[in-house]
């Protein structure tokens, strides 16, 4: 949530700054806005609509050093005064994702100092502390150090000074932000797709790093104030990755690119005869060998692939695994066990509560951790021992698609990589899942060619205010996530219970309105499913069921099936996914929704 570009260069930075912001669109926001310095003087537009309508108002600034943003109201409604940049005095303007958490008690000091706030938020206390700092003599760079100092909570922020126009001071702390190196001019994101037009070349910023950047150098600053260097590193993040192409939203496009976003995340497995322990890290084997348990921590849809990954854990390697929301266990008194391996999943590895509770957990003794993450240079990546990538690409759209297929397959892959090593797993077995590894980007592809007839399937929902999701074992996560992908596209209300609950409560929700969609894999629990969908219809329910072959459900009236092409074993979630995805893509087209960019909600949950 939130986007922050900052940019000098010996050119006007205004086109660059809204290009960025477009592309950080994604994210989610409710308000742009943009600050240059001109003539020694802040130059400031700001709007409650689309970066579009930023891009009109500011038609007439131009400056060469400048900073922008999109904001996700969290203190203050969404309006023009509440949006970034925020000012201080006309002489110093900021740009802030996170929250301060102490900024009422800030707040109360500055305004009996005579500071004069204009908005509701949490923003611009840091704008007026900097100036309070820099009016009496300080550098920029140490007026912000200073004013870094005084603040409690999360933070990415720019800054700069009207009377300073060729500089720029930027930070973070549990907020994603990076530098982007050019020549003879450098920039600030807090995402690399916003730069990918200006440069390729980017510096990571370590948690409490502080950044001066001019026109032809920047210098990086620990949290203690020392200078520190940090690599360059080259983005392998394309213009291509990021663009629609030929298709309508980037929802559509990224449901289609998951046969070859499977088949990267599995390149280096599928391409050898065995599995070992290094795809982890260089650490796994060892660490691998202490374990006795895991503990899988996320939020959304990642927590939903954790809950697929606990019973591959549990049947198939034969260790005891629990899952949490990230944001409950930190909070709650937990007993820690020092043998257990903390599994942390998140797509931009930047989630605020998933990163809580993994340093939460490091604290209180779990010394193996390992992130499953779509971002190489992110915050969950870098402070845990182990690593696994899942080389999905850029996910632009708001609702997880291959990034949740692509956690899938990391997840199948250390199940199968801790049951080979406590010997679990035959060679026989062993060289069975991997065949079914390398043929799983096919049987997706198979699987997308449904997409005409879940298309037509999706106008029963055009007039429907609720609905139903159904799994049972491997699959009732599934059901959850075809729940969650609905409500968050397409704002239908929609729940998923285990089959075997219904008589337990949902039944009585039950009825000719209430749309059941069914997960029906065939597997051990398919008569057991079978049963449960009889008692909808008994009930004047109406059912759709994605069902694998020979399963011999049959479409009648109010049974609309959906034949998959195949059954694939532990991987059937992986597969029955893939039409829930477009089911929801296609019932809030009915809707007539923002696919991409669903109310309320962001891509990257970088607050608590």
């Amino acid at each position: 949530m939130c986007g922050i570009v900052g940019a000098v260069a010996q050119r006007n930075v205004v086109p660059i700054l809204l290009q960025g912001l477009q592309r950080l669109e994604y994210r989610g926001y409710d308000s742009a806005g943009l600050v240059v310095v001109h003539d020694k003087q802040l130059q400031r537009a700001r709007s409650t609509g689309r970066v579009a309508d930023l891009t009109l108002k500011s038609a007439d600034i131009s400056g060469h050093l400048g900073i922008a943003h999109t904001r996700w109201a969290t203190h203050g409604v969404p309006s023009e005064r509440n949006a970034h940049p925020h000012m201080s005095n006309a002489s110093i303007a900021v740009v802030h994702n996170g929250i301060i958490e102490n900024y009422e008690e800030l707040r109360t000091r500055l305004t009996a100092q005579g500071y004069v706030f204009t908005s509701d938020t949490d923003t611009e206390v840091i704008a007026h502390l900097v100036h309070s700092h820099y009016k009496n003599g300080a550098t920029l760079l140490a007026a912000t150090q200073a004013s870094l100092a005084e603040l409690v909570g999360a933070y990415a922020i720019g800054v700069v000074a009207a009377d300073n126009p060729a500089q720029l001071i930027c930070s973070r702390k549990g907020s994603p932000l990076l530098l982007g190196v050019g020549k003879h001019e450098n920039f600030i994101a807090s995402d690399m797709s916003a730069l990918l037009a200006v440069t390729k070349n980017v510096v990571y910023l370590e948690e409490g790093d502080v950044a001066e950047i001019g026109l032809d150098a920047y210098k990086v600053f620990d949290a203690r104030g020392k200078p520190v260097t940090r690599p360059v590193q080259i983005s392998e993040l394309t213009n291509d990755s990021v663009e629609l192409g030929e298709y309508k939203h980037y929802m559509l496009k990224e449901i289609f690119e998951q046969p070859q976003a499977l088949a990267n995340t599995l390149e280096a497995v599928c391409n050898s005869q065995s599995l070992i322990p290094g795809i982890f890290g260089a650490e796994a084997s060892a660490a691998f060998a202490k374990i006795d348990s895991i503990l899988i921590l996320a939020c959304g849809t990642s927590h939903n692939s954790g809950l697929v990954a606990r019973n591959w854990l549990e049947e198939i390697a034969g260790i005891p695994c629990n899952v949490e929301i990230a944001s409950e266990y930190r909070y709650r008194t937990s007993v820690s066990n020092p043998n257990t391996l903390i599994v942390t999943i998140s797509q931009s590895g930047e989630t605020a509560d998933t990163l809580a509770a993994l340093n939460h957990a490091k604290a209180v003794g779990h010394a193996h951790t390992l992130a499953i993450c779509n971002v190489p240079e992110s915050a969950i990546i870098r402070q845990s021992s182990l690593r696994f990538l899942t080389r999905a690409g850029p996910e632009i759209g708001v609702a997880s698609t291959k990034a949740f297929t692509t956690q899938l397959a990391g997840l199948f892959l250390l199940t199968l990589v801790l049951a080979k090593l406590r010997g679990k797993l035959s060679q026989q077995q062993e060289q069975q899942h991997l065949h079914d590894l390398r043929h799983l980007p096919s049987a997706v592809q198979a699987v997308l060619k449904l997409e005409p007839a879940i298309k037509k399937l999706a106008e029963n929902f055009a007039n429907k205010h609720h609905a139903l999701f159904l799994g049972r074992g491997l699959h009732y996560p599934i059901a959850l996530e075809g729940a969650l992908k609905l409500k968050e596209i397409s704002y239908i209300h929609a729940e998923a219970y285990p089959a075997g609950e219904l008589k337990h409560g949902p039944l009585a929700l039950v009825d000719k309105d209430m749309p059941v969609i069914a997960v029906a894999p065939n597997d051990t629990l398919l008569e057991k499913l079978k049963s449960n969908l009889q008692e909808v219809r008994a009930r004047g329910g109406e059912l759709f069921v994605f069902a694998d072959a020979n399963t011999k459900i049959q479409s009648s009236e109010g049974v609309h099936v959906m034949q998959m092409p195949e059954h694939a074993g532990f991987l059937s979630p992986i597969l029955h996914t893939i039409p829930l995805q477009l089911l929801a893509y296609y019932v809030a087209l009915q809707k007539g929704t923002d696919v991409d960019k669903p109310r309320n909600l962001a891509k990257s949950v970088t607050v608590e």
